[in-house]
């Protein structure tokens, strides 16, 4: 379940809110369905779209782990990373202890991409060189970097991601609160980054609720109204 702007993924949240558990179960049973019917044996994404009647279409199969993988880790406590390189090594499923009825949903996690992306300016990449960089850490964040290090410099040539930023909790606004203190924890310098349209998305009351679907940016202008940084770290 995602936040998507012009079909890019900004915000990922596992367990998908508000899905009838009958149709999970539906669309987890045709993944399992479409993967043994053309023989595939490796760790895959199926992709699914939820119309407002609780019709499901496909869309498409990744062949791979895909950048939200982190939000299935955190609420089913697998490590799909470790699990899919010890299959390509000849172990199966149960010498992991993987058996389906063994997996349980534990809370709810969100995953939001920090990049250097300038809202104001329609998501426009910024370069340059990182003259302070300061993650927002602690209990239930998790951090998976990327170029994101004081003294970086960042290219025009390669994307934009800084770190993924994981929240996990007992239910959805617990994440979403966890989430919004790490991000208010950042300091990044020298480079814009889409944080601030971030936090905005993070404390709309329609997303608090779990109601977004695939166009909630687009129907939310006020997400664009940014508060400007005050850059009290390099005052001095």
């Amino acid at each position: 379940c995602s936040i998507q702007r012009r079909h890019q993924k900004v915000v990922e949240i596992a367990p998908a809110a508000h899905l009838d558990p009958q149709l999970r179960t539906r669309l987890t049973s045709d993944s399992v369905k479409l993967a043994k019917q053309v023989g595939y044996e490796n760790a895959g994404t199926v992709e699914f779209l939820v119309d407002r009647h609780g019709k499901h279409y496909f869309i498409e199969v990744n062949s791979r782990l895909q950048v939200e993988h982190t939000v299935t880790e955190e609420i089913t406590d697998v490590d799909l990373v470790h699990a899919q390189i010890h299959v390509a090594e000849g172990r199966s499923l149960p010498d992991l202890g993987l058996r389906q009825e063994n997996i349980r949903i534990n809370g709810c996690a969100i995953q939001c991409r920090v990049t250097t992306e300038d809202p104001a300016r329609s998501f426009q990449p910024d370069t340059g060189r990182i003259e302070v960089f300061r993650s927002g850490e602690g209990m239930g964040i998790r951090l998976d970097n990327a170029s994101a290090f004081q003294g970086a410099v960042i290219s025009p040539h390669y994307d934009s991601l800084l770190v993924k930023v994981i929240a996990h909790g007992k239910d959805h606004p617990t994440a979403a609160t966890k989430m919004s203190r790490a991000l208010a924890e950042f300091r990044v310098r020298g480079v814009k980054t889409n944080i601030p349209f971030l936090q905005n998305v993070l404390n709309n009351q329609q997303f608090l609720a779990g109601t977004v679907d695939t166009q909630f940016i687009d129907e939310n202008p006020d997400l664009f109204q940014l508060r400007p940084a005050q850059n009290r770290a390099q005052k001095l």
